[in-house]
């Protein structure tokens, strides 16, 4: 039961002062069964006129910025404390959920709540299904854990990670045939894969960190991407094929989307000269707190708040 800081600070910087529009922020991690606020921290530089907190479409936290006067520097700095208490992925009955040669249907309840998250949006030549249908089974039915568990190692061992800091996701058939990409690159290729068989697939985005010294995981100093996909009985799963990881262990989540676009950690306007913009910088630290620092919590089963 981990407690992780999290600091996540933006830097604009301009030639001349310039005028700043709207800006809106999502560095702020979901309260969930898994992981638990302790505090946050929002500092926006210089002062806005306005600053509140919104919940989006996906139910991520948003800080909605809004500025007078101008500047030749903005600064958006985050500081939270995470107790992160990941559950093992598939402890209830994930084992009892196959599918066949013909993919996977979720029940009529189900599919008309997951419809967004099943529907694929990278046409394809094939070659994305027929990638996912590697891990289907020929003959007879194919559990879902182990299926999404060998899809998630795959891309960890035969692709290479290269860091892109900048720009949309490519798209999955470009991951695929150039076996290399960055972790939003990945994300999606499984993503469309999955929902090439019928599952429901998210794009979850947040932070990663190392609760072991010797996991050394891909995707730090920055933000990072996964995906989710909606197992019944288990609900909703993490799946980060960047590092292999099966399960939410050492991933803080902010957003849970069904379009990378819906998850931009930072966005907004500026009003001046194009020659102004002298470039931005970021930093992330992630890391689990010495267990002196980290509070003592319990739970108590059966009593109210």
């Amino acid at each position: 039961m981990p407690v992780v800081s999290i600091r996540h600070r933006t830097v604009y910087r301009y030639r001349n002062p310039v005028a700043f529009g709207e800006h809106r922020v999502m560095y702020r991690p979901q309260e969930a069964f898994d992981q638990r606020l302790l505090s946050a921290e929002l500092s926006v530089s210089p002062d806005p006129e306005l600053l509140r907190h919104v919940h989006d479409l996906s139910g991520a936290s948003v800080a909605v910025a809004r500025f007078a006067g101008r500047a030749d520097q903005l600064v958006f700095e985050s500081r939270v404390r995470v107790d992160h208490t990941p559950s093992a992925p598939f402890d209830l009955d994930a084992g009892d959920w196959t599918l066949g040669p013909e993919g996977f249907a979720y029940g009529p309840d189900e599919h008309a709540d997951l419809e967004r998250a099943v529907r694929r949006r990278h046409p394809d030549d094939g070659q994305v299904e027929a990638w996912g249908r590697r891990f289907v089974r020929p003959v007879g039915r194919t559990r879902l854990a182990t299926l999404l568990s060998d899809m998630t190692h795959a891309v960890r061992r035969d692709f290479t990670y290269a860091q892109r800091l900048q720009g949309e996701a490519q798209a999955p058939l470009a991951t695929l045939e150039s076996r290399s990409g960055s972790c939003r690159d990945f994300a999606l290729l499984m993503i469309e894969a999955a929902r090439s068989l019928g599952l429901a697939a998210q794009f979850a985005s947040g932070y990663v960190y190392s609760g072991s010294p010797k996991s050394g995981r891909a995707g730090g100093g920055h933000t990072h991407a996964w995906a989710r996909v909606y197992l019944p009985d288990c609900g909703w799963t993490d799946f980060d094929p960047t590092n292999g990881i099966v399960g939410s262990a050492d991933l803080v989540r902010v957003a849970s989307v069904t379009e990378p676009r819906m998850a931009v950690p930072l966005h907004g306007s500026w009003d001046g000269l194009r020659s102004d913009f002298l470039g931005m910088e970021v930093e992330v630290d992630a890391s689990a707190e010495p267990e002196a620092r980290q509070p003592q919590l319990a739970w108590r089963v059966g009593q109210g708040l």
